[in-house]
């Protein structure tokens, strides 16, 4: 599968200059309606097709997400970074997001997960170049579910561009989301409170040892 920033570069080639190409290009792309132009790219953007399980159009949202490196100075290691790393919206609405690019370099607003069926591939994309805006509207599901939010460009979500999209009540927080979640993965299979768990057996451990060397000395 060629990922969207590939088509988007491929684009950039072929035209010599994005500011040259065709002010506004909708095609598809491998099966993904995509809308480009100077100011970045617009992919499986959605503003009436209802995914199955919803009757109607539960509530709008709009969100407004500002990318930069100047967001990360809060959040310690990170190089990237966003106003807003949790998006919480109900069941079956409908999100316009306008994703604004503060830096010098390419950042992407991309949520992974959804309804093949009406996301090719499962995906809504936002992608900005330096210092552009673009907007795009998509459609949740009726599922309650926790959805990843986070720019593919290499190395950018590793360093911070990364949030997540909490349908109604969500399955939970993903992990290393700023201001939401450590930064540490737990594996499935483990229980939630596994370090505290193992804290706690660490220290019965050691107060055990403990007891067992101070009786050991005694009895010589």
């Amino acid at each position: 599968m060629v990922k969207p920033a590939v088509l988007f570069t491929m684009a950039v080639i072929l035209c010599g200059n994005v500011s040259l190409c065709i002010a506004e290009m909708d095609h598809q792309a491998h099966g993904m309606s995509m809308n480009m132009n100077s100011d970045g790219m617009v992919m499986n953007t959605n503003h009436h097709e209802l995914p199955w399980g919803c009757e109607s159009i539960s509530e709008d949202y709009e969100f407004s997400v500002r990318a930069g490196r100047d967001y990360a100075k809060d959040n310690p290691g990170m190089v990237f970074g966003m106003n807003q790393h949790e998006y919480n919206v109900a069941p079956c609405s409908r999100i316009t997001v306008t994703f604004s690019n503060e830096d010098e370099v390419r950042h992407q607003w991309m949520v992974h997960g959804l309804p093949g069926y009406l996301y090719p591939t499962g995906m809504f994309h936002l992608e900005a170049m330096a210092g552009k805006s673009v907007t795009g509207t998509f459609i949740v599901p009726e599922d309650h579910k926790t959805y990843l939010v986070h720019c593919d460009m290499a190395q950018h979500m590793e360093k911070g561009m990364k949030g997540q999209l909490k349908v109604g009540r969500g399955n939970g927080d993903l992990w290393n989301i700023a201001k939401v979640s450590g930064t540490y993965r737990r594996a499935d299979y483990l229980p939630e409170f596994t370090f505290t768990i193992m804290s706690f057996l660490g220290v019965i451990i050691f107060l055990l040892v403990l007891y067992i060397v101070r009786r050991t000395n005694r009895l010589k």
